[in-house]
């Protein structure tokens, strides 16, 4: 797969970077840090906190789509 540094934009392959989808160890430490210094957020949270941990998947997908509307 080609693809550009998510850092550096240098091209990268699958098949030939150790490092991919980065072109270097550099660029893949730089985003490491990016992350462990809080530059980069996740915008929403992963886990709905509002539906109770012990309703099985389907039942929480349901709630979500009860509130929504």
């Amino acid at each position: 797969m080609k693809w550009r540094c998510p850092i550096c934009r240098q091209p990268t392959d699958s098949e030939s970077s150790p490092d991919f989808p980065f072109c270097s160890e550099r660029c893949r430490l730089t985003d490491l840090g990016n992350w462990a210094s809080e530059k980069y957020k996740i915008s929403e949270p992963v886990i709905d906190e509002s539906v109770p941990d012990d309703l099985p998947p389907e039942a929480r997908r349901r709630d979500a789509d009860e509130r929504e509307n």
